[in-house]
């Protein structure tokens, strides 16, 4: 990556030593990025110099507070190639795609509708279907991960979506770094007369996603994963499903009007936010998409896949290693989820914590997945724009070291 240290010194954590002498490396960024000073910046500006809720009041803070906000909006719905009316801030993905449950399926789907998912999909992508099935009795069908490819199998795919009325698809998953062939899902499913929620948590850090050109019906999003803060994040909807949505949460600033006898409520977008709004995230997360705006993302892209292919590579030849991920192919991201055959994946952890590694282990809130590949868990290496080829060498000889002396 060109001018790497550079880039690197744009995120203050990254020169931290931990508590045992080790220095960071950072090797979580599926679970969260880190934020680079700009980020950290402008949310500290807000709360030092106009901090006041917005929307709400026509003194100079508020009045700064409301344009920041809105700036912010425009700035990230132009980052993903959508309208500002199309934007719902929410606070992350996991709310987003609880919104179309609530605000959208509720109204549109009856007993007996078909909502198809895949094994590969986030908690947060099955858990509300599951409810909305208990609740109103909608049918959930999963497509099987096709073992021998480690891909979703197209073939049971197209098969799931006779007759189905959504489908709730991972864009890039978040265990296997996968990337889903989302166009071709896409126009299969509007082919059938199904609307489309792509979950592109993961797929945002890695690709500039254009909402209009992808041509999903819904598209969720976290903030926190892209360089920008935690609790903020968004749906993208289009203005055919937004006129299909009832309100989600009530109160607040999506009221029209209020009385005794009954409520009327705004329009679009505006339905589907209330209450006082994420200001400082939002500006966070306006100041990240700006940042992410300066960066190459083919050569970002080519960047990962490098760190990744050495690692995966590196790790293949360590005895009792099992690597789960296959970065070689083209669309991949720098997940890599991995076991040792007699290591526990807690003891593994730790055991790279003690030489400064921060990675993940467990179910990577993807039990289905877990139960596809057959294991209880996984530890996972996920790599982005600011890790280096020295990080995953160092990373690849402690990992040997700990296989020598305790496999």
């Amino acid at each position: 990556m060109h001018n790497i240290r550079e880039l690197r010194a744009e995120f203050p954590i990254l020169s931290r030593v931990l508590p045992n002498g080790k220095p960071l490396v950072y090797f979580d960024n599926a679970a969260t990025s880190q934020k680079p000073s700009s980020v950290i910046d402008a949310m500290s500006g807000f709360y030092e110099t106009f901090n006041s809720n917005a929307h709400r009041a026509n003194h100079t803070l508020a009045d700064e507070a409301t344009t920041a906000l809105e700036s912010a909006r425009s700035s990230i719905a132009a980052f993903f190639g959508a309208e500002p009316s199309n934007l719902i801030y929410t606070s992350g993905t996991t709310e987003a795609i609880n919104l179309v449950a609530y605000a959208w399926a509720r109204r549109n789907l009856s007993e007996g509708d078909a909502v198809v998912l895949t094994e590969m999909e986030h908690h947060a992508d099955i858990v509300p279907w599951q409810e909305l099935s208990k609740e109103i009795g909608i049918e959930v069908r999963f497509v099987p991960l096709d073992l021998e490819k480690m891909a979703l199998d197209m073939d049971a795919f197209q098969h799931a979506l006779d007759g189905a009325e959504l489908v709730g698809i991972v864009h890039t998953s978040n265990v296997l770094g996968i990337r889903n062939p989302i166009e071709d899902i896409i126009r299969l499913s509007h082919e059938s007369g199904a609307k489309v929620l792509v979950d592109a948590a993961q797929g945002a850090a890695h690709e500039r996603i254009d909402f209009i050109n992808l041509g999903a019906d819904f598209v969720a999003l976290s903030a926190h994963k892209m360089a920008g803060p935690t609790g903020i994040g968004a749906l993208l909807a289009t203005d055919e499903v937004l006129s299909q949505c009832g309100p989600f949460l009530t109160g607040g600033q999506m009221i029209r009007s209020v009385s005794i006898e009954g409520s009327s409520y705004r329009d679009g977008s505006a339905m589907l936010e209330t209450g006082t709004p994420r200001i400082a995230e939002a500006i966070g997360w306006g100041a990240a998409v700006d940042w992410l705006s300066k960066i190459d993302f083919k050569e970002m892209h080519d960047h990962i896949k490098h760190l990744a292919i050495t690692a995966s590579n590196g790790m293949k030849e360590i005895d009792g290693i099992r690597v789960f991920s296959d970065p070689v192919r083209p669309e991949s991201s720098g997940t890599i989820s991995f076991l040792h055959e007699r290591i526990t994946s807690d003891d593994m952890a730790m055991l790279l914590d003690e030489g400064g590694f921060a990675i993940r282990t467990g179910q990577h809130c993807a039990q289905p997945l877990m139960d596809a590949l057959g294991v209880l868990s996984t530890n996972r290496i996920s790599l982005w724009i600011y890790n280096t080829e020295e990080e995953v060498k160092s990373f690849l000889s402690h990992l040997r070291m700990i296989c020598e002396r305790f496999g």
